[in-house]
């Protein structure tokens, strides 16, 4: 609405604003499906957000509120990396975006491509419950406070008590498999390590045949394969 307002001419509700002209504005915004044509929330998602990426130039205004979310959560990260990946690479498009999102995964985006920047709503956690500063600074959210949110809009406390309790099931299930991981990924390292120093602090360099350099490096290749 701002940059509408300044377009036209109009004052804007702030003391001081510098604002580019842009030939377009397209939103991706809401969750709506379409039944008497057949098509699924996702489908007029997917419809719409086609339409901004095969129409919107470098001086557009997108603006894209929770890509992805009609379908499975892996399915909907892929795409909304993706599309990011595709407004920030493509250089017939390259348009000013603000993306909205619940994936945090695309939070590392922001370290990879140099004109993506993270941005958060500032809340406040207060016994259990979430106050929003209507504040926004640079950097990524901690959490999503979906079942905070859910007891704002008064679901029953036995459902929202009960969501803390799976939410927290998952959250010790992933960082227990994450420890696993990575423990298993060290011994792993550490291990094979110790293999190839032990196995080249026997040759001898100075006096080795090309043959038994081969034969070498099949060895360090079957300890690898195995």
């Amino acid at each position: 609405m701002i940059v509408l307002l300044a377009q036209i001419g109009c004052f804007v509700p702030a003391d001081e604003a510098v604002i580019g002209i842009v030939d377009k504005i397209f939103t991706r915004v809401g969750a709506s499906d379409n039944i008497s044509r057949g098509e699924s929330t996702f489908l007029v998602e997917m419809n719409e957000a086609a339409n901004i990426l095969n129409n919107a130039t470098e001086d557009s205004l997108l603006l894209l509120d929770e890509i992805g979310r009609g379908t499975s959560t892996y399915d909907g990260i892929s795409i909304a990396w993706a599309i990011t990946e595709y407004l920030h690479e493509n250089p017939r498009v390259r348009a000013k975006t603000l993306f909205a999102t619940h994936y945090h995964e695309l939070n590392s985006l922001a370290g990879v491509y140099p004109r993506i920047k993270n941005f958060r709503v500032e809340v406040r956690e207060v016994n259990d419950k979430v106050i929003f500063l209507r504040k926004i600074t640079e950097g990524t959210a901690d959490h999503s406070y979906g079942i905070q949110v859910a007891q704002m809009a008064g679901l029953p406390d036995a459902v929202t008590n009960r969501a803390k309790e799976i939410l927290h099931s998952f959250e010790e299930k992933e960082r227990k498999k994450r420890s696993k991981d990575e423990m298993q990924f060290s011994l792993f390292e550490y291990t094979l390590d110790e293999k190839f120093r032990e196995m080249l602090g026997r040759i001898d360099t100075n006096n080795i045949t090309p043959m038994e350099a081969l034969n070498i490096i099949a060895k360090l290749k079957e300890e690898l394969d195995q």
